[in-house]
């Protein structure tokens, strides 16, 4: 049998489809993960506050400790149980964040603990608050130190994207299979749909690449 790779002109409108919400989604789950990863990375930067400290330590262990597939289907399939039902795509995005938020978490956090203590100190010094040191002096230096790890996580969230087919949402992946069942041309659609991934993890790649330019990183 020979490839015949014209399917996936005929089948474009679908393909492009899915593309979008893999975007979508990546996007969202993109925001929701550098919010968690944010807010974690602090918390587990004071031992002090003990509570605060070991729930967030205890989020990373779980999630970084289970797989994504597993997490999502508690999300979808377990919470209804109790009577919380989440729509799919919402689902998919805050699971996705809250895995990839585990992550950065770490980015965050190791970022911030290379920055010289001398730099808070100078700037408590000048009658800044610690969290206002935090933000307008640690933060953008510890900004610069991230992108390229975060730049990694970014890449691997788009490739992870496509475990939201399994809760019905229509990305590229569920949207290539869909395709699949009425063409019979699985080869050809998933090298089709292999490529749209590689292009989107090239661009996010070319992307944080410039920006690290930009920024001057070294």
């Amino acid at each position: 049998m020979r490839l015949d790779f014209s399917v996936l002109a005929q089948n474009s409108r679908y393909l492009l489809h899915g593309s979008l919400v893999t975007v979508q989604v990546t996007a969202v789950a993109l925001l929701l993960g550098l919010l968690f990863g944010l807010l974690a990375g602090l918390a587990r930067l004071n031992p002090r506050r003990r509570m605060v400290y070991a729930a967030a330590s205890a989020y990373v262990a779980f999630i970084r400790g289970t797989p994504l597939m597993v997490q999502l289907f508690i999300l979808y399939f377990g919470l209804p149980q109790f009577g919380i039902m989440i729509p799919a795509f919402l689902t998919g995005v805050l699971g996705m964040g809250i895995y990839s938020g585990s992550y950065i978490s770490e980015i965050v956090r190791g970022a911030i603990q290379s920055i010289d203590r001398g730099q808070m100190e100078a700037a408590r010094t000048l009658g800044m608050s610690q969290a206002r040191a935090m933000r307008l002096v640690i933060l953008p230096q510890a900004f610069r130190r991230m992108l390229p790890p975060l730049g990694n996580e970014f890449i691997a969230l788009i490739k992870n994207s496509a475990l939201v087919s399994l809760l019905t949402i229509d990305d590229l992946m569920r949207e290539g299979q869909r395709v699949i069942s009425t063409t019979f041309r699985s080869m050809e659609i998933y090298l089709g749909v292999a490529v749209i991934y590689f292009i989107l993890t090239f661009a996010m790649s070319q992307a944080t690449r410039w920006l690290e330019g930009h920024l001057r990183v070294e």
